[in-house]
């Protein structure tokens, strides 16, 4: 008989040279009721649940986990899972992105600490699909991503409603005065109808669609219904899947390279993705030693349309997007362009081009051909200039044409108490081709970066029925927003970046097609303000956020802590019983 083939695990659970810790590791996990032949060698799989109440998003990841048991338990292996840290984007305060960073450390010390030899990723809400992968590419075992999938598309009073976009649309609307409180309040209780995350393009499904082209998950993983039949049986899959990858010894670093973040690029921009995900790959990319920069979402999105008909972006939602073919049949177009890394691996064994060149099509108004795109430029346009040096970032599929190219006077917040203290003040100066500028909201200044930059427009503008103006800051936009809002400029104010020394009607050029953004005032004029400006910095008791505020990195970057690039593997010291 041929020798059992030694897994990390077996250290824990079968090892002959510590016998008093096997007893301990084995006659502890006994108490849960675990018979001998699951402690015999075979992979046991880690199954990392980012599941909690408060986090709406993933609230149905229990049933997700035990679908994922029963195909490890088909392929042979030994589920065990585990929780970890949830990030919850619609409760957390101040911001999920200021726990990001911890949720993946928690995810990194969970899997290098405890006998897995692979490891199963349930991800859904914004944050907790970077942390997950950024925790485990740290580790870098056998790893394969599930997401949660998006909620039923939302209907209300005869139309769909999307979440996120329909709440920035209704609040325009309720301040304009155009309808109720009571309106209000019965669109929000149509929009969130079933388990699931954000049915729009938001920063979740943009996420599940990454973890797609990044080949971490099985194909259909971005776009399945969370309460679909098929969700499960992906789930299912998914869990054999992972014993598979753990023989084979598939582990993140094999499946995830250059190439896969630069089919993310091409994908987040025929997509019409979030802007977050700028941010989040960076993380990853950190995490796997792999040079990402902003530079490479020009190079790789430009001339990248925008095919999918969503919203923000367009019209439709995510489960009209599954319906239509979803992920697959969009990159089956991107391949049939040579535009795709087609050799680029994926978690099933199989190359991207193996995985989707046979997707099929079924609604060509959801997601639309080359040759009619919604948007001809989508992805996420870099902007470069003397108020962001480092780079500042624009989503050009939910911004306003005519706004692309423009000049216009600065309406200057220091914070964003002042934002909303000044906003609907009748004296403030500003009118429609005013630009608003918004400071100290990024990684230090507010901490965490929060979704901010989308600045709702004063009351006089939306009371002359304007929708959109350009909107200049430091922070970051929900993945549900729309607008013309320049976001991510880096530095930032806080650590005295040149946007700190923007002040109130000085003019400020746009030009999106040529990646300009210009403040017309001299370098001279910038240095001097700068040595004089004070940042408006957070009030850190110490804790986490001031772990995180000492050591967080700028947007560019991908905001993760310094100290937790790079991988660090899955080798840990035994301790003695």
């Amino acid at each position: 008989m041929a020798e059992k083939k030694k897994y990390r695990s077996s250290d824990w659970y079968n090892s002959k040279s510590h016998r008093r810790d096997t007893f301990i590791h084995r006659g502890w996990m006994r108490n849960q009721g675990h018979p001998n032949h699951l402690f015999d060698g075979r992979p046991v799989i880690g199954i990392c649940n980012t599941w909690s109440e408060l986090t709406p998003c993933n609230g149905h990841f229990r049933e997700i986990a035990e679908s994922v048991k029963k195909g490890v338990y088909e392929a042979g292996g030994f589920p065990l899972e585990f929780p970890v840290f949830s990030a919850s984007e619609s409760n957390l305060r101040p911001t999920a992105m200021l726990f990001r960073n911890l949720a993946s450390m928690d995810v990194e010390e969970a899997i290098r600490g405890n006998p897995m030899d692979g490891v199963v990723l349930l991800m859904g809400c914004d944050k907790t699909t970077p942390s997950l992968l950024m925790g485990a590419a740290s580790v870098d075992i056998p790893t394969i991503g599930v997401s949660g999938g998006p909620m039923l598309n939302g209907h209300h009073r005869g139309e769909t409603i999307g979440s996120g976009t329909g709440v920035w649309q209704l609040d325009a609307d309720l301040n304009a005065g155009k309808i109720t409180e009571d309106d209000f309040v019965a669109a929000e209780i149509s929009m969130s109808r079933s388990k699931g995350n954000c049915m729009t393009m938001g920063t979740a499904s943009t996420m599940g669609s990454m973890v797609e082209a990044l080949g971490m998950a099985l194909p259909h993983n971005a776009a399945i219904p969370a309460v679909d039949a098929r969700r499960y049986a992906l789930a299912h899959m998914s869990g054999k899947r992972i014993v598979e990858m753990v023989k084979e010894n598939l582990i993140m670093s094999k499946v995830v390279t250059k190439a896969s973040f630069e089919n993310a690029i091409k994908v987040n921009g025929a997509i019409g993705g979030s802007t977050n995900a700028v941010i989040h790959l960076a993380a990853v990319a950190g995490r796997l030693e792999i040079d990402l920069s902003l530079d490479d979402w020009e190079t790789c999105g430009k001339d990248i349309p925008t095919l999918v008909n969503l919203q923000p972006s367009g019209k439709y939602l995510m489960e009209d997007f599954y319906y239509a073919g979803g992920v697959p049949a969009v990159i089956r177009q991107l391949l049939e362009r040579n535009l795709l890394n087609k050799d680029a691996l994926t978690v099933n064994g199989k190359t991207i081009e193996e995985n989707n060149l046979n997707a099929e099509c079924w609604n060509k108004d959801v997601i639309k051909d080359f040759s009619s795109p919604l948007v001809k430029e989508g992805g996420i346009k870099i902007l470069k200039g003397n108020i962001a040096p480092d780079g500042a970032i624009l989503k050009p599929s939910a911004a306003s044409p005519e706004l692309m190219q423009h000049k216009g006077k600065a309406v200057v917040f220091e914070s964003v108490e002042e934002f909303h203290e000044k906003i609907d003040d009748p004296n403030l100066e500003v009118d429609e081709n005013s630009i608003l500028v918004l400071k100290n909201c990024g990684p230090k200044g507010y901490p965490g970066m929060a979704e901010v930059g989308n600045m709702r427009l004063p009351q006089k503008i939306l009371k002359k029925g304007i929708r959109d103006m350009i909107r200049i800051s430091d922070a970051r936009m929900s993945g549900t927003a729309y607008g013309t809002v320049i976001l991510h400029t880096s530095p930032e104010a806080a650590v005295k970046g040149p946007l700190a020394a923007v002040q109130n009607g000085d003019l400020i050029e746009v030009d999106v097609n040529s990646g300009r953004l210009h403040l017309n005032v001299s370098d001279e004029i910038i240095a001097e303000r700068l040595k004089s400006y004070k940042p408006i910095l957070p009030d850190i008791k110490g804790g986490y956020q001031k772990m995180y505020v000492d050591h967080v990195m700028q947007a560019d970057k991908g905001a993760d802590l310094d100290f937790l690039v790079g991988k660090r593997g899955s080798e840990v010291k035994r301790h003695s019983h």
